[in-house]
Protein backbone atom coordinates (compact mmCIF):
# COMPACT_ATOMS: atom_id res chain seq x y z
CA UNK A 1 0.00 0.00 0.00
CA UNK A 2 2.93 2.34 0.84
CA UNK A 3 3.92 1.70 -2.71
CA UNK A 4 0.65 2.55 -4.31
CA UNK A 5 0.45 5.75 -2.46
CA UNK A 6 4.19 6.76 -3.71
CA UNK A 7 3.30 5.84 -6.80
CA UNK A 8 5.37 2.74 -7.36
CA UNK A 9 4.24 -0.04 -9.10
CA UNK A 10 5.47 -3.19 -6.97
CA UNK A 11 1.83 -3.31 -5.74
CA UNK A 12 -1.55 -5.74 -5.95
CA UNK A 13 -5.07 -5.41 -6.75
CA UNK A 14 -5.70 -6.48 -3.02
CA UNK A 15 -3.20 -3.55 -2.26
CA UNK A 16 -4.71 -1.30 -4.07
CA UNK A 17 -8.43 -1.97 -3.08
CA UNK A 18 -7.32 -1.37 0.40
CA UNK A 19 -5.57 1.90 -0.84
CA UNK A 20 -8.33 3.37 -2.55
CA UNK A 21 -10.55 3.21 0.91
CA UNK A 22 -7.85 4.56 3.13
CA UNK A 23 -7.87 7.56 0.29
CA UNK A 24 -11.54 7.76 -0.08
CA UNK A 25 -11.26 8.49 4.32
CA UNK A 26 -8.15 10.71 4.19
CA UNK A 27 -7.11 11.69 0.66
CA UNK A 28 -4.29 13.21 1.84
CA UNK A 29 -2.37 9.60 2.73
CA UNK A 30 -0.25 9.88 -0.29
CA UNK A 31 0.71 13.16 0.77
CA UNK A 32 1.74 11.07 4.32
CA UNK A 33 3.53 8.84 2.26
CA UNK A 34 5.84 11.26 0.44
CA UNK A 35 6.32 13.88 3.34
CA UNK A 36 7.74 9.95 4.97
CA UNK A 37 9.88 9.49 1.93
CA UNK A 38 11.30 13.00 2.01
CA UNK A 39 12.41 12.78 5.70
CA UNK A 40 14.48 9.55 5.21
CA UNK A 41 16.51 11.04 2.28
CA UNK A 42 16.75 14.54 4.27
CA UNK A 43 17.91 12.63 7.95
CA UNK A 44 20.32 10.21 5.68
CA UNK A 45 21.62 12.87 4.40
CA UNK A 46 22.22 15.40 7.38
CA UNK A 47 23.81 12.26 9.17
CA UNK A 48 25.91 11.59 6.52
CA UNK A 49 27.19 14.60 5.54
CA UNK A 50 26.35 16.79 8.53
CA UNK A 51 26.53 14.97 11.71
CA UNK A 52 29.31 12.39 10.08
CA UNK A 53 27.33 8.73 10.26
CA UNK A 54 28.92 6.23 8.60
CA UNK A 55 27.48 3.51 9.42
CA UNK A 56 23.42 2.68 8.95
CA UNK A 57 20.93 0.09 9.77
CA UNK A 58 17.40 0.60 8.18
CA UNK A 59 14.67 -1.53 9.47
CA UNK A 60 11.47 -2.45 7.88
CA UNK A 61 12.82 -1.40 4.54
CA UNK A 62 9.67 -1.90 2.32
CA UNK A 63 10.01 -2.77 -1.28
CA UNK A 64 12.69 -0.08 -3.21
CA UNK A 65 11.70 3.22 -4.19
CA UNK A 66 14.99 5.09 -5.84
CA UNK A 67 16.33 6.75 -4.10
CA UNK A 68 17.10 4.53 -1.44
CA UNK A 69 18.81 5.19 1.74
CA UNK A 70 22.29 4.08 1.08
CA UNK A 71 22.04 6.22 -2.53
CA UNK A 72 21.43 9.53 -0.07
CA UNK A 73 23.83 8.66 2.57
CA UNK A 74 26.51 7.36 0.27
CA UNK A 75 26.31 10.17 -2.17
CA UNK A 76 27.21 12.41 0.84
CA UNK A 77 30.13 10.12 2.17
CA UNK A 78 30.83 7.15 -0.44
CA UNK A 79 31.73 5.03 2.70
CA UNK A 80 29.01 4.57 4.42
CA UNK A 81 27.99 1.41 5.02
CA UNK A 82 23.98 0.49 5.60
CA UNK A 83 22.26 -2.97 5.78
CA UNK A 84 18.28 -3.18 5.42
CA UNK A 85 16.23 -5.30 7.65
CA UNK A 86 12.51 -6.98 6.39
CA UNK A 87 10.40 -9.26 7.32
CA UNK A 88 8.70 -9.38 4.24
CA UNK A 89 9.53 -12.16 0.92
CA UNK A 90 8.85 -9.59 -1.44
CA UNK A 91 11.44 -7.21 0.02
CA UNK A 92 14.21 -9.98 -0.67
CA UNK A 93 12.94 -10.33 -4.22
CA UNK A 94 13.55 -7.20 -5.30
CA UNK A 95 16.84 -6.56 -2.95
CA UNK A 96 19.44 -6.76 -5.46
CA UNK A 97 18.21 -3.17 -5.97
CA UNK A 98 19.15 -2.67 -2.43
CA UNK A 99 22.42 -3.96 -3.10
CA UNK A 100 24.03 -1.18 -5.62
CA UNK A 101 26.01 1.16 -3.94
CA UNK A 102 29.91 2.77 -3.76
CA UNK A 103 32.99 1.09 -4.04
CA UNK A 104 33.85 2.50 -0.93
CA UNK A 105 31.01 1.57 0.54
CA UNK A 106 28.76 -1.58 1.28
CA UNK A 107 25.33 -2.44 1.58
CA UNK A 108 23.57 -5.54 2.85
CA UNK A 109 20.05 -6.85 3.33
CA UNK A 110 19.07 -9.77 6.04
CA UNK A 111 15.56 -10.98 6.59
CA UNK A 112 14.62 -10.54 9.86
CA UNK A 113 11.55 -8.90 12.07
CA UNK A 114 11.59 -5.83 14.01
CA UNK A 115 8.74 -7.68 16.57
CA UNK A 116 11.98 -9.99 17.27
CA UNK A 117 14.67 -7.31 18.05
CA UNK A 118 17.49 -9.74 19.53
CA UNK A 119 17.03 -12.07 16.70
CA UNK A 120 16.94 -9.29 13.91
CA UNK A 121 20.16 -8.01 16.05
CA UNK A 122 21.86 -11.55 15.86
CA UNK A 123 21.41 -11.95 11.82
CA UNK A 124 22.94 -7.93 11.80
CA UNK A 125 26.03 -9.00 13.50
CA UNK A 126 26.33 -12.62 12.32
CA UNK A 127 26.23 -10.43 8.60
CA UNK A 128 28.99 -8.19 9.01
CA UNK A 129 28.12 -5.39 7.19
CA UNK A 130 27.51 -3.04 9.71
CA UNK A 131 29.51 -2.75 13.19
CA UNK A 132 27.31 -2.74 16.44
CA UNK A 133 30.60 -1.92 18.43
CA UNK A 134 30.70 1.58 16.60
CA UNK A 135 28.24 3.83 15.97
CA UNK A 136 25.07 3.14 14.03
CA UNK A 137 22.30 5.58 12.30
CA UNK A 138 19.04 3.31 13.27
CA UNK A 139 16.17 4.10 11.07
CA UNK A 140 12.55 3.06 12.03
CA UNK A 141 10.50 4.77 9.57
CA UNK A 142 6.94 4.95 9.12
CA UNK A 143 7.53 0.93 11.15
CA UNK A 144 6.41 1.37 14.27
CA UNK A 145 2.97 2.21 13.90
CA UNK A 146 2.31 -1.66 12.64
CA UNK A 147 3.36 -2.67 16.16
CA UNK A 148 0.09 -2.05 18.62
CA UNK A 149 0.73 -1.71 22.23
CA UNK A 150 3.90 -1.34 24.44
CA UNK A 151 5.78 -3.65 22.58
CA UNK A 152 6.60 -1.24 20.29
CA UNK A 153 8.54 0.84 23.15
CA UNK A 154 10.48 -2.65 24.29
CA UNK A 155 11.49 -3.16 21.06
CA UNK A 156 13.42 0.27 20.51
CA UNK A 157 14.74 -0.01 24.01
CA UNK A 158 16.09 -3.67 22.45
CA UNK A 159 17.71 -1.87 19.51
CA UNK A 160 18.77 1.40 20.84
CA UNK A 161 20.56 -0.29 24.21
CA UNK A 162 22.83 -2.37 21.45
CA UNK A 163 24.45 0.16 20.15
CA UNK A 164 27.33 2.13 20.86
CA UNK A 165 27.44 5.56 22.03
CA UNK A 166 28.04 8.18 19.76
CA UNK A 167 24.57 6.04 17.15
CA UNK A 168 21.49 7.93 16.10
CA UNK A 169 17.75 6.75 15.76
CA UNK A 170 16.00 8.05 13.30
CA UNK A 171 11.78 7.63 13.67
CA UNK A 172 9.16 8.91 11.90
CA UNK A 173 5.36 7.65 13.15
CA UNK A 174 1.74 8.29 11.88
CA UNK A 175 -0.55 10.35 14.40
CA UNK A 176 -4.04 11.00 14.82
CA UNK A 177 -3.61 14.24 16.63
CA UNK A 178 -5.05 16.52 13.63
CA UNK A 179 -7.71 14.38 12.81
CA UNK A 180 -8.63 12.07 15.26
CA UNK A 181 -11.85 10.22 13.17
CA UNK A 182 -9.94 10.20 9.47
CA UNK A 183 -7.43 7.96 11.60
CA UNK A 184 -9.43 5.99 13.33
CA UNK A 185 -11.40 4.97 9.71
CA UNK A 186 -7.76 3.98 8.26
CA UNK A 187 -6.85 2.16 11.34
CA UNK A 188 -10.04 0.06 11.01
CA UNK A 189 -8.65 -0.59 7.27
CA UNK A 190 -5.79 -1.70 8.11
CA UNK A 191 -6.89 -3.74 10.95
CA UNK A 192 -9.51 -5.42 8.61
CA UNK A 193 -7.06 -5.96 6.19
CA UNK A 194 -4.84 -8.03 8.02
CA UNK A 195 -2.12 -5.29 9.02
CA UNK A 196 -2.94 -4.17 12.65
CA UNK A 197 -1.74 -0.26 12.87
CA UNK A 198 -1.77 2.19 15.86
CA UNK A 199 -1.03 5.67 15.38
CA UNK A 200 -0.03 7.44 18.42
CA UNK A 201 0.00 10.96 19.73
CA UNK A 202 3.05 13.48 19.82
CA UNK A 203 3.76 12.37 23.39
CA UNK A 204 3.50 8.87 22.78
CA UNK A 205 6.43 9.38 19.87
CA UNK A 206 8.44 11.28 22.21
CA UNK A 207 8.68 8.62 24.67
CA UNK A 208 10.39 6.64 21.99
CA UNK A 209 13.18 9.18 22.47
CA UNK A 210 13.78 8.37 26.16
CA UNK A 211 17.07 8.60 26.97
CA UNK A 212 18.05 10.07 24.25
CA UNK A 213 19.39 13.51 23.04
CA UNK A 214 16.46 14.68 20.36
CA UNK A 215 18.58 16.80 17.49
CA UNK A 216 17.73 20.36 16.65
CA UNK A 217 14.87 20.89 15.79
CA UNK A 218 13.48 18.10 17.85
CA UNK A 219 10.28 16.19 17.17
CA UNK A 220 8.08 18.05 15.14
CA UNK A 221 5.77 17.24 12.00
CA UNK A 222 7.61 15.65 9.06
CA UNK A 223 7.63 18.17 6.41
CA UNK A 224 8.97 20.77 9.08
CA UNK A 225 11.81 18.70 10.12
CA UNK A 226 14.93 20.41 8.54
CA UNK A 227 12.95 21.38 5.08
CA UNK A 228 14.82 21.69 1.93
CA UNK A 229 13.58 23.21 -1.65
CA UNK A 230 12.79 20.52 -3.36
CA UNK A 231 12.71 17.57 -0.86
CA UNK A 232 9.15 17.03 -0.81
CA UNK A 233 5.68 18.67 -0.10
CA UNK A 234 6.51 21.03 2.13
CA UNK A 235 3.41 24.43 1.56
CA UNK A 236 1.02 21.48 3.11
CA UNK A 237 -0.96 21.82 6.44
CA UNK A 238 -0.28 19.57 9.57
CA UNK A 239 -3.29 17.58 8.77
CA UNK A 240 -1.99 16.25 5.62
CA UNK A 241 1.18 15.57 6.90
CA UNK A 242 -0.07 13.71 9.92
CA UNK A 243 3.37 12.34 10.55
CA UNK A 244 5.87 13.18 13.23
CA UNK A 245 9.99 12.93 13.02
CA UNK A 246 12.83 13.01 14.82
CA UNK A 247 16.34 12.27 14.69
CA UNK A 248 17.75 10.76 18.87
CA UNK A 249 21.45 11.00 19.48
CA UNK A 250 23.14 7.91 21.99
CA UNK A 251 25.22 9.95 24.27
Amino acid sequence: MYDYFLGGNTNYEVDRSAGDEVIRHFPAVRTVARVNRAFVHRSARFLAGTLGARQFLDVGTGIPTAPNLHEVAQEAAPECRVTYADNDPLVLVYADNLLRGTAEGATAYVEADVRDPDRLLEIVRSQGCVDLDRPVALSLNAVLHFVPGDEAYAIVRTLVSALAAGSYLTLSHCTPDFDPAGWAAITDIYTKAGTPLEVRSRDDVLAFFDGLELVDPGLVVAHRWRPEPASGPSLISDKDASLYAAVGFKP
